[in-house]
């Protein structure tokens, strides 16, 4: 066989298609953000401002955890030498999941080296060890809750998306002496909805299910102390496990999950992605750890980041763009064609100093290709104002119909 031919066809087609991915070389500014570098292909370079970030919060950039980060380079050196079992369990590691657990009311957490690993191993995990399990999944679960599910080889049925009605049916169907689990997510990252959570948490009490609650793009956001939407809602006490990540509104790396002490001792023990990988590095838990105290105690960053997402979306709107009026941080633009949203992106990058990726098949459903833009607390209104300007020049230029279509319905409503 031509390997090379092969693999060359297959690239050629994701092009075609629209779905090959390019990269831009950005270097982030310590103390500037949102503002980074590109290194251009041309060999130039030319400070943009970013608008897809997923350091929602900018604690990545936060000089308290950079601080933190630095001692801890110089107390214990840049990575662990082991797996948890194996010297790789530093004292930094054991202070944030005790951090972790506290933020979530929960009597123990488990950090991991990312938010996907600890999906993967969780229910890859649980849905093994459970006998005769039944896990059932939101539709529009991300990617590595759905290899999790897979890699468990446990039944799975997938409920509507955010519809407790059609999740009761299914749980219906099932014997009820079987072990359940109802995995779903807060937010939801690429349409920037939220989950009914007491609704679904009723559904799976009455059918004496575990609960399972990805707030990986909530943590940090929402709740009095940064808990999430649980947190906000008053819920996390009806959710067996909250899984999380490090790296996006606290700024680091790395994912975690927490809950009942035993129930996270097994994950623990028997989980094969957390047993043989390498421990996180001790500046990465020190970082993150930093970031979560400074969150729970200085909810200013929330509010300013909830001020510029309503100012934003209400630019965007009367501008008679088609974002999607969604309840979060998030604000997606549909594009609807992959090849004309990698162009917008491209544009927006070369010509005005905008930096948006564009966002296409297989993260959203063909035919919702868009552009997935993150206020953060530091985004100006003269920021806000260049892009919703930007974004509506090449819009224009390029022939997008779905501005004018929105346009047009924007002045039939007034």
């Amino acid at each position: 066989m031509d390997y090379t031919a092969w693999f060359q066809k297959l690239l050629t087609e994701m092009k075609l298609d629209g779905r090959y991915r390019t990269f831009a070389e950005l270097e982030r500014i310590a103390g500037a953000f949102p503002t980074a570098r590109w290194h251009r292909p041309d060999g130039e370079t030319q400070q943009v401002t970013v608008w897809c970030s997923n350091d929602y919060l900018g604690m990545g950039q936060h000089p308290d955890v950079l601080a933190a980060m630095h001692r801890s380079i110089d107390l214990s050196g840049a990575g662990t030498g082991g797996t948890r079992n194996i010297s790789g369990t530093n004292r930094q590691h054991v202070a944030l999941e005790t951090e972790l657990a506290d933020l979530h009311g929960k009597e123990g957490a488990l950090i991991f080296t990312s938010g996907w690993i600890s999906n993967l191993a969780a229910l890859g995990t649980l849905g093994r060890v459970l006998p005769d399990c039944v896990i059932f999944s939101d539709a529009q679960n991300h990617n590595s809750m759905i290899e999790g599910i897979r890699r468990s080889g446990a039944e799975k049925h997938i409920f509507r998306h955010n519809d407790p009605a059609h999740l009761d049916e299914l749980m219906s169907a099932v014997d009820p002496d079987r072990p359940k689990i109802v995995a779903f997510e807060s937010v939801y990252s690429m349409d920037g909805d939220i989950a009914p959570i007491a609704a679904i948490c009723d559904v799976a009490d009455k059918h004496g299910a575990i609960t399972y609650l990805d707030e990986v793009h909530a943590v940090g956001l929402y709740g009095p102390r940064g808990g999430g939407i649980a947190e906000r809602d008053g819920l996390a006490d009806r959710i067996t496990i909250i899984e999380g990540t490090l790296a996006k509104a606290f700024g680091v790396m790395g994912g975690y999950i927490s809950g009942p002490a035993v129930l996270i001792d097994v994950i623990r023990s028997m989980a094969d992605s957390f047993i043989f990988t390498t421990s996180l590095c001790p500046h990465l838990a020190a970082g993150a750890l930093t970031a979560i105290q400074h969150v729970k105690m200085h909810p200013d960053e929330r509010k300013r980041l909830a001020h510029n997402v309503a100012c934003l979306k209400s630019m965007l709107i009367n501008a008679g763009l088609p974002v999607l009026d969604t309840p979060s941080h998030i604000l997606p633009i549909i594009v609807g064609d992959a090849h004309l949203c990698r162009h917008i992106s491209e544009r927006l990058l070369a010509d005005h100093a905008i930096y948006v990726q564009p966002i296409n098949y297989p993260t959203v459903a063909r035919g919702q290709e868009r552009l997935r833009i993150t206020p953060s607390p530091f985004h100006t209104e003269a920021h806000m104002r260049s892009l919703v300007s930007a974004i509506s020049a090449v819009g224009d230029d390029l022939g997008w119909s779905a501005i004018e279509q929105s346009r047009a319905k924007a002045r039939h409503a007034c």
